[in-house]
């Protein structure tokens, strides 16, 4: 495939230029190259998102299409099993959970244990629907491995991981996961690496009706990273859909979640917390459909910001005109640990029906001194009281996690933050 840019497409698309160029050099190892062309059709003439556009304007990608990542070497295998070791002991997870381990953007079967309970039919496949996202523009285009996942009707497929190591170059993921009527599953991705990559996953969720998924993200990106990922999950008739985002590590993040709910009574969860330090800035958006009546949504997001850091909530609640009956809420909170740090929230709503119960808010705010004169007055050392204001601050976002084993995930996750130099 070759792609001809106009002048002004080629000044437009310069920041996608790099990708482009990369595609068609890899592009005959690679399958699926109808919906892997329309990508590269589509990224050729809309490029990656500036600044000027309203649903990029917190959030500077220059950082991504500045940088070249194309001649990163893999990860050496006892490499990545030493950080695979250091991270499960660090997450307190046994050996009993089945997981799918990827390292550097490639299924590691050594590192892996497949599960009994969710059948893996190969590598997740690129949607032939047509991209209407930069990110997913570029996942399509690139996306070398993946998984395709299934949970069978009536099934608890109780516990899995799914964890992605990187050192350098491009991870381009691309997951699949259906729950069959009545299923259910918890699914923990945690994501970590070092050095400077791009991790820019994407995963498709289909909860039909009945089902019930759990999903927990921790992500741990590398300092020098940038974390670009994007869940797309659509919800049947009382099927439930629980998404929790802990966002620590880095250097540039944005987690992006659309949601669709299909069928009457269903439920989507989109709820995070994102603990920043230094110059990172990590990015939370989302835009739920209510597309049939009597539906609910709920999202939490707590910020905990230091330094010069930047958090970001970009949430949209939709509200289709046959959803009558709809719940929705919204809520973004942030604790500001220093005068340089900056939280931008811009929460929405959109209502076409006449019978619902929306509401959204946002508070940005700095630790109580009167509470840290309190604590102090009684013997508490300043940092144990900044701390335990902090995770009294984050345990309202924490506790919405109902898995207790993966609620302790992120509550281990939260104090080695916390302890980690700053």
């Amino acid at each position: 495939m070759n792609i001809a840019l106009s002048r002004s497409d080629a000044d437009k698309t310069a920041n996608a230029r790099g990708f482009l160029g990369r595609y068609q050099a890899i592009r005959d190892t690679l399958g699926d190259h109808g919906a892997r062309d329309a990508a590269a059709d589509w990224l050729s003439r809309h490029g990656l998102p500036r600044r000027t556009e309203e649903a990029w304007r917190y959030t500077d990608l220059r950082r991504l299409w500045d940088a070249d990542r194309a001649d990163a070497a893999a990860m050496p295998p006892a490499q990545a099993a030493s950080m695979l070791a250091e991270l499960t002991q660090a997450a307190g997870l046994d050996e009993s959970w089945p997981r799918l381990v990827f390292v550097d953007g490639v299924l590691s079967a050594a590192l892996s244990r497949r599960p009994d309970l969710v059948a893996c039919d190969g590598l997740g496949r690129a949607s032939e629907a047509a991209p209407d996202h930069p990110i997913l523009a570029l996942n399509t285009m690139l996306a070398a491995d993946g998984a395709s996942l299934r949970v069978a009707d009536g099934v608890d497929a109780g516990r899995m991981l799914l964890i992605t190591l990187g050192s350098g170059g491009g991870l381009h993921l691309r997951h699949r996961l259906v729950l069959e009527p009545g299923a259910s599953l918890t699914l923990l991705e945690i994501a970590a690496g070092t050095g400077n990559y791009v991790n820019d996953g994407v995963i498709e969720i289909d909860v039909r009706e009945r089902a019930r998924l759990n999903h927990v993200r921790v992500q741990q990106d590398g300092p020098d990273s940038v974390s670009l990922s994007q869940v797309r999950v659509t919800v049947a008739g009382r099927g439930s859909y629980d998404g929790f985002n802990l966002a620590l590590g880095a250097a540039l993040a944005r987690h992006e979640v659309r949601a669709r709910l299909e069928g009457e009574y269903g439920i989507v969860h989109v709820n995070g917390a994102q603990l920043l330090s230094g110059t990172q800035i990590a990015d939370l958006t989302s835009a739920i459909i209510h597309a049939a009546p009597h539906c609910s949504s709920r999202q939490t997001v707590k910020n905990v910001l230091t330094g010069k850091a930047r958090g970001v909530f970009q949430g949209k609640i939709v509200v289709d005109r046959i959803a009558q009956k709809t719940d929705g809420y919204q809520m973004n909170q942030a604790l500001l640990l220093s005068e340089e740090a900056e939280i931008d929230s811009k929460p929405e709503l959109e209502i076409f029906a006449d019978d619902v119960k929306c509401s959204h808010g946002a508070t940005a705010g700095a630790l109580d001194g009167e509470q840290l004169f309190y604590m102090r007055s009684r013997g508490v050392p300043e940092a144990a009281a900044r701390e335990i204001l902090v995770r009294a601050f984050l345990d309202d976002a924490l506790g919405l996690v109902e898995d207790e084993r993966a609620r302790d995930v992120l509550e281990r996750a939260v104090a080695r933050w916390w302890d980690s130099p700053r």
